[in-house]
Parts: structure tokens; sequence; C-alpha cells
């Protein structure tokens, strides 16, 4: 047994195109992601010697900032993602909706 109201979302054609956008903006993110947080265990394992460079006449080294750079990346591509999920996503799913309960 299925629901007619899910089979009627599931054609709908702002539903095929909202599951494509989505994965394709997931995807990119997720490589995105991969990248520069591999690149940096990358950069751990084989160029100690750069990330253990002082940064200036004090203790910091460069791994200290290229670290943090990392985390911000994270909460940048985090609130880009809820961003167009609050924008482009909401809005296609509220006309699915509305589409499906006619």
């Amino acid at each position: 047994m299925s629901d007619p109201a899910v089979e009627r979302i599931q054609r709908n054609p702002k539903y095929q195109q909202l599951k494509s956008i989505r994965n394709r903006f997931g995807w990119t993110l997720t490589i995105l992601m991969l990248i520069v947080y591999y690149g940096y265990i990358g950069l751990i394992a084989f160029d100690k010697e750069f990330l253990a460079k002082p940064l200036g006449a004090g203790v910091t080294t460069i791994g200290i900032p290229i670290g943090m750079a990392v985390i911000v990346f994270t909460i940048i591509i985090t609130g880009i993602y809820v961003f167009r999920a609050n924008d482009t996503y909401d809005s296609l799913t509220r006309d699915i909706l509305k589409d499906a309960t006619k």
C-alpha cells in the first residue's frame, strides 16, 4: 500500500527539480569540504616543516591559521547551505505541497 499523496509528490516535476538541485549542491559542498580537510591532513602528513614555520618572532606556526581557516571554511559552507535551503529549497517544497493538496 502506498499513499496517493506521496505518489503525486514523487511524480511532480518540481519535486524532481528539488531533488536534483539539492543533491548536486550537496555533493559540490561535500567535495569542497573533502578537498580542504584532506588537503590540510595531507600537509600534516607530508610537509610538517612548512606547517612548523613560525609566524614572525612568536611561537605561533603557520599551521595554526591554516587549521583555523579549515574550521572557518566549514562554518561558511554550512551557512551557505542553510541560506540556500531557506531560500530555494523551502520555496520549492511549499510549491510541491501546494500542488499535492490540490
